[in-house]
């Protein structure tokens, strides 16, 4: 048994003109804003725009720091794909329970709507007092100091990755939700009555409902978590260094030579994010319901 999205009617070319000029105001300021944003950010990394002395054009600050620039890249994609990656399956799993209408259902929805409401900053420092080596947990479990895994600042990066998955995960749950509530019961509905079991309605009703939702809210996860400072500040190693972190020390640098620098680790970051929403938009075009 498979499931075929019904066919959607293509607007006119008044309405689709209409809705370009509804969302046209909206598009402007967030081009002036970000374009403004991300155009100093190019210029100065590139030399163009010196704090101080003549403009020297060039690559310079691309290649003074090739070690840690390298480094900062692999730090920052493992934890972002390890946290969006325990995100998808804890928030999918999440929305599938909120929507069962069973009796754990509302205490799940109750606690994801909770979750997203705290501040990035408030969560990740309750994962710390929770996880650190004289955090909450190792004494109530009666573990010492010792015997207890370096969550906090620890080579793994436990415990940033534990608080962008418990955070992101209960966006994925809400988003998810909304598309399940409002088209997977007549769906799920008649897969049961055509004897599909559970295992085949999640896997032929399910998984193709959802998909473009889980890749969306996987991509926005991912580029949060690639982007972010308090977080992986907070609760991460010194060394090495995370882009967002390590673009947030050069600028703070004494020396303004080091600004040039940080422009270009932030033009890394902003280059890698943009990478991730292409390749999410490609793997859109090919599931079923999008098209």
């Amino acid at each position: 048994m498979t499931w075929s999205p019904v066919a959607r009617r293509s607007g006119s070319t008044r309405e689709r003109l209409r809705g370009a000029l509804l969302v046209l105001p909206a598009v402007a300021l967030a081009l002036v804003v970000l374009g403004g944003g991300v155009g100093a950010t190019v210029l100065q990394a590139f030399g163009l725009l010196p704090v101080v002395g003549p403009v020297r054009p060039g690559i310079g600050a691309f290649t003074a720091r090739p070690g840690e620039v390298g480094a900062a890249v692999a730090v920052s994609l493992g934890v972002a794909a390890a946290a969006t990656a325990v995100a998808v399956v804890v928030g999918t799993i999440a929305a599938v329970v909120i929507v069962s209408r069973t009796r754990s259902a509302r205490v799940v929805a109750v606690l994801g709507t909770v979750t997203v409401t705290i501040p990035h900053l408030i969560a990740a420092a309750t994962v710390g007092l929770l996880l650190s080596d004289a955090g909450v947990l190792p004494r109530l479990l009666g573990i010492a100091s010792e015997a207890w895994a370096p969550w906090v600042g620890g080579p793994l990066w436990g415990a940033a990755i534990v608080e962008l998955a418990w955070k992101e995960s209960a966006f994925i749950a809400l988003i998810v939700t909304g598309t399940l509530a409002t088209r997977i019961q007549t769906y799920d509905e008649t897969a049961a009555l055509l004897g599909a079991g559970r295992a085949q309605r999640f896997r032929h009703v399910l998984l193709p409902l959802t998909a473009p939702t889980i890749l969306i809210g996987a991509a926005i996860s991912f580029v949060y978590a690639l982007g972010s400072y308090e977080v992986l500040w907070l609760l991460g190693r010194t060394s090495p260094e995370p882009l967002p972190v390590l673009a947030v020390r050069l600028f703070q640098g004494v020396s303004l030579d080091s600004r040039p620098e940080a422009a270009a680790v932030a033009l890394v970051t902003c280059v890698i994010a943009l990478a991730v929403v292409a390749a999410t938009f490609a793997a859109l075009r090919r599931t079923a319901s999008w098209r």
